[in-house]
């Protein structure tokens, strides 16, 4: 650990916060001394203080610990650059529009990536009133199903929730023609379709 890059980071993060050192020093039960020690390089935090100091600055731990914080790059409102995420441990859908660093139940998680071969997970799309009626011939059991689905259409992400011993099938407004469509299956991951209607 670089005890000197560590300490400029809690000091740049602290102040981010407009917290003192006496006020960080307090919510650790430690002297405002130790925490203006690891502000100059002279020490860093013991293992325990970890966890409480970064939810008091507001960064991720591995950050802390690298004594960096890299930014991502900017999102440059390119919605079709949009990334899905599902945790592995508790099923959480989580969305990005840009490269992002996502975390779930204490476990990175990467970008699902979507599969060449769509076959057996057709799509029909019927248009009603001002929105679609799409429908999925798809198993929905316990075991196998469509977890969401997702069309990335121009400036926005609909995201729809499904869940098993449901009818696959949603409701979208309609929006400018064109996008595309994701579906998540549990066993054959994510699917991905041109949406031209």
């Amino acid at each position: 650990m670089d005890c000197a890059k560590i300490g400029k980071l809690i000091l740049q993060l602290r102040r981010e916060k407009g917290l003192t050192q006496r006020q960080v020093a307090e919510q650790l039960n430690i002297s405002n001394k130790t925490v203006s020690k690891w502000e100059c390089g002279l020490g860093c935090p013991d293992v325990t203080l970890w966890e409480d100091l970064s939810t008091i600055l507001g960064a991720d731990i591995l950050k802390l610990l690298r004594g960096e914080l890299i930014p991502n790059c900017p999102d440059v409102g390119k919605i079709d650059r949009a990334r899905f995420y599902v945790c592995p441990t508790c099923g959480n859908i989580l969305v990005s529009t840009g490269k992002a660093a996502i975390s779930c139940c204490g476990r990175k998680i990467d970008s699902l990536l979507p599969a060449s071969d769509t076959t057996g997970h057709d799509v029909t799309a019927e248009e009603s009133d001002d929105e679609y009626y799409i429908t999925l011939e798809h198993d929905m059991s316990k075991e196998h199903y469509i977890s969401f689905a997702a069309c990335v259409q121009n400036d926005r992400v609909f995201l729809y929730r499904l869940y098993p011993e449901q009818s696959p099938e949603f409701r979208m407004p309609i929006t400018k023609r064109g996008g595309i469509l994701y579906l998540y299956c549990t066993r054959h991951g994510l699917l991905r379709y041109p949406f031209l209607i």
